[in-house]
């Protein structure tokens, strides 16, 4: 079979549970998948593209998708989500956006400034860098687009951060690919409880801390309120 070619009915033959679910997924829409997927984990930030582009690799190593053609979707995927959030922060303004973000639930106005003063800080670089890190690579270009840096400057930064990040992880699914694939086939049903039950609990730790941050500035500005009575 050569690289590229797609067979969506054998992509999660052999394989259980989550894992298999992904590689059917990617494979059934090939390379234009892995891209479609890198652009809406560039929204759901909880969905990894450390999970989606090592998968990918592994495909493109069994001969079903073209490991250069999912790396370029990837990039490209990312790039779309990256100017999605610059043209929203262009076009809603930075008040308005910081009172956007605290209205989301489990956000608040800290995460807005804590990215606002990331890329003042950093700038281009903060582009550049932050595609490589998780949840500031879904948010870093608001404030791009909010400062209406200049488009093709941040157009550049994002495709090379994001290429050099989605070139990592497709790399990594396909060098190890002859190494892991004899222990997805035996224990992939295992391995797929242990990763969904790592995202839940990660998922869970971030609500409780959360939640608990929520409680004591409740009640720190209850006791300033009582004491200023």
């Amino acid at each position: 079979m050569t690289p590229g070619t797609l067979v969506p009915t054998a992509a999660s033959s052999g394989y259980d549970g989550f894992i298999g679910w992904v590689l059917s997924l990617i494979e059934s829409l090939g390379e234009i998948g892995v891209g479609i997927a890198v652009l809406i984990e560039t929204f759901v930030p909880p969905i990894p593209s450390e999970a989606i582009l090592p998968a990918a690799g592994f495909l493109a190593y069994d001969g079903r998708m073209n490991a250069w053609g999912a790396w370029a979707a990837a990039t490209i995927g990312g790039l779309v989500g990256a100017w999605l959030w610059y043209a929203i922060g262009a076009a809603v303004g930075r008040d308005r956006t910081r009172r956007l973000v605290g209205r989301i639930p489990l956000l608040d106005h800290d995460d807005f400034d804590k990215a606002e003063e990331f890329f003042a800080r950093w700038g281009g670089r903060a582009v550049l860098l932050g595609r490589c890190v998780p949840l500031v690579r879904s948010f870093i270009s608001i404030p791009a687009g909010i400062e209406r840096m200049r488009l093709w400057l941040f157009t550049l930064y994002t495709v090379i951060g994001s290429a050099v990040w989605n070139g990592i992880w497709v790399g990594l699914g396909y060098a190890f690919g002859p190494a892991i694939r004899p222990v997805l086939e035996q224990w992939s049903g295992v391995l797929s409880d242990i990763a969904v039950g790592a995202i839940v609990l990660l998922l869970v730790v971030f609500i409780v801390l959360r939640v608990r941050r929520r409680l004591r500035e409740a009640a720190a500005r209850r006791e300033q309120e009582e004491g200023s009575a």
